[in-house]
């Protein structure tokens, strides 16, 4: 039977479904935690989850309103600085997916993160890359979540804050960025993936009560949409999970359609 859920629930549950099990999972603040310890309650239980603020494989009894809350220490392996999380975990190669957002995500899934118009007089100024541009350039792959409006997919960003495929093909590859990319783009409004060798981005699935054209009608660069299916729906027992463990006081997972 099918549960009915948020476009969030959703979000999470495509998301949480790209950590395997025994992976290292490099996790932010949102819906990327929530994710992250949806995955270890269900599919995943062997997956190390590492913060940012230094937490490695924390209990996660409790949700987090951060990376650098102390309930990401609570029980954990390790408690480590921002040096060690960088240094020995990420350019060491031992981070196998990080999950990141931004303001625009273009064709080949670069993010930015910095201003939106000029540099010098933007439009809007934004925050910065943090640790994103590294989690970009050195874990193994990359799932960006983000909501889907036609401003936020540009068919080019307007500052290059995370590397993603940069230019498609093997350009990724030509910079020295030897590993990594992303693989998935989650959305409100279905699932964006990239083909094996051109890196051109295709919807894999459409969100239930949208079609391929209205998730290409919002996306400012082509789609291939000719093997996009339905987003497959959560089942009773992630959604129970999310709602009743996860987040029951709906901090991340507030309500909405």
């Amino acid at each position: 039977m099918t549960v009915p859920c948020t476009t969030l629930e959703r979000m999470v549950v495509a998301a949480a479904r790209e950590i395997r099990d025994g992976e290292v999972a490099f996790t932010g603040t949102g819906l990327p935690m929530i994710a992250a310890m949806l995955a270890r309650r269900t599919h995943a239980p062997r997956a190390t989850l590492v913060f940012e603020a230094g937490g490695v494989d924390p209990e996660m009894l409790h949700l987090p309103m951060s990376v650098g809350d102390s309930r990401t220490l609570v029980g954990a392996a390790q408690a480590l600085g921002l040096h060690e999380v960088f240094s020995y975990l990420l350019q060491g190669g031992r981070v196998d997916v990080g999950f990141l957002g931004g303001a625009q995500v273009d064709r080949y899934g670069n993010l930015n993160t910095t201003a939106v118009g000029d540099y010098h007089r933007p439009a809007v100024r934004l925050s910065g890359s943090g640790g994103a541009a590294d989690v970009a350039a050195l874990a193994g792959r990359t799932v960006i979540i983000a909501r889907h409006q036609r401003r936020r997919f540009p068919e080019r960003v307007d500052y290059l804050t995370s590397p993603g495929w940069l230019e498609g093909g093997d350009s990724r590859a030509r910079t020295g960025l030897t590993r990594g990319g992303p693989v998935a783009v989650v959305t409100t409004l279905g699932v964006i993936r990239y083909r094996p060798v051109s890196r051109e981005p295709y919807l894999a699935s459409a969100h239930p009560g949208g079609t391929p054209e209205d998730v290409q009608a919002e996306t400012g660069f082509p789609l291939e949409l000719a093997d996009a299916v339905e987003t497959p729906a959560p089942l009773a027992e992630e959604l129970e999970i999310l709602r009743r463990v996860v987040d029951p006081e709906r901090v991340f997972l507030r309500k909405e359609s």
